[in-house]
C-alpha cells in the first residue's frame, strides 16, 4: 500500500501549502518512508480523509483523536514559533472581533452573535465552549442573543466576522498567526479581545495500516526536524520552532473540557 502527506488544516495559502509539501517531503526523505503529497482542499470534509486508510503523515485535530472519530497514530506536533506556546506543543483559540468595534472585551460581545465551526473541532467549537462555561451563571446560562453553528473551516468564522455575520467567533491562533503571515489584508479589519486556554496542538496522525518501523522513524524524523540544516528557511516560513512527538494520551485534556460542558449541560456554545 501507498501512503499519503497532508497538511490541509494548516495549508492556509499556496505559498504555505508549498512550504509544508517541502517540509513533509525532508521528513519522509530523513525517515526513509515513501509519501505522496496529496492535496485535499476544502470544502471536502476532514473527517472523510481522516478516515482513510492510507493515511502516511496528515494534520488532525487532537480533540477528534481524543474522541476517536477515526482510529489513527499520532506521530508529532507543531511547537508554533509564539511567545503564548513556550517552546511547548501547544494552540489556543483567538476570540476575534471586527476591529472598527466597539467591543473592547468579550463580555461586551454577549447578547450580540456568535459562530463555531463543527462540533468536532477543538479551537473552532470545545476551546470556545470551554471557555464559555467560566462567563455562565444560573440566572444567564445563555450568553448569546445567536449562534451560528457549522461554519465548518476557520477562514469562514474569519470571513463571518469581517462581514459582520456574527460578533465574535473562535480562531485557532497558530492558524491565525500563518494567514495574517501571507495574507495580511484578511485579519486588518480583526482583533482578538481574549484568547482561550492551551491546548495540546493538532498532530500529523497516520492509519494503523502504516508499518510501525515507519511510524518509530517519522516520530524521530519530525523530532530531529529543527536541528536539520533544510529546517531553518521552512520554519520561518511556516511560524514553527519544530515537532514534538505526542501519543493519543497527550490529547486527553481535549476530553476533559468536553466532559466539564456535558457535566454543565452545556453541549453547544450558547
Amino acid at each position: 500500500m501507498s501512503f499519503i502527506a497532508n497538511a490541509r488544516m494548516y495549508a492556509v495559502s499556496p505559498e504555505a501549502e508549498a512550504a509544508w509539501r517541502e517540509l513533509l517531503g525532508h521528513i519522509a526523505a530523513d525517515a526513509g518512508v515513501e509519501l505522496a503529497y496529496e492535496a485535499y482542499p476544502a470544502p471536502q470534509p476532514l473527517e472523510d480523509l481522516w478516515r482513510r486508510p492510507d493515511l502516511g503523515c496528515v494534520f488532525m485535530c487532537g480533540y477528534p483523536v481524543a474522541l476517536r472519530i477515526a482510529e489513527v497514530t499520532p506521530l508529532a506536533s507543531p511547537i508554533p514559533a509564539a511567545d503564548w506556546a513556550g517552546g511547548e506543543p501547544v494552540y489556543r483559540s483567538d476570540l476575534i472581533v471586527r476591529a472598527d468595534s466597539a467591543f473592547g472585551t468579550l463580555e461586551d460581545t454577549f447578547g450580540g452573535r456568535a459562530g463555531w465551526t463543527v462540533t468536532h473541532s477543538h479551537s473552532g467549537f470545545n476551546a470556545f465552549r470551554h471557555h464559555l462555561l467560566r462567563y455562565r451563571t444560573a440566572v444567564r446560562p445563555v450568553l448569546y442573543g445567536e449562534m451560528i453553528g457549522e461554519l465548518v473551516t476557520a477562514r469562514r468564522v474569519l470571513d463571518a466576522v469581517g462581514d459582520g455575520t456574527i460578533d465574535v467567533g473562535p480562531l485557532d491562533a497558530y492558524w491565525h498567526m500563518l494567514i495574517a503571515k501571507y495574507r495580511p489584508e484578511l485579519t486588518a479589519g480583526v482583533r482578538v479581545v481574549e484568547s482561550t486556554d492551551l491546548a495540546p496542538a493538532p498532530a500529523f496522525v497516520a492509519s494503523p495500516a502504516l508499518p510501525a518501523g515507519a511510524v518509530d522513524r517519522l516520530r524521530a524524523a519530525f523530532a530531529g526536524a529543527a536541528a536539520q540544516d533544510w529546517f531553518a528557511p521552512l520554519g520561518e516560513a511556516l511560524c514553527l520552532e519544530g515537532f514534538a512527538r505526542v501519543t493519543r494520551g497527550d490529547f486527553n485534556a481535549t476530553l476533559r473540557w468536553h466532559a466539564a460542558a456535558k457535566a454543565a449541560a452545556y453541549p453547544f456554545p450558547a
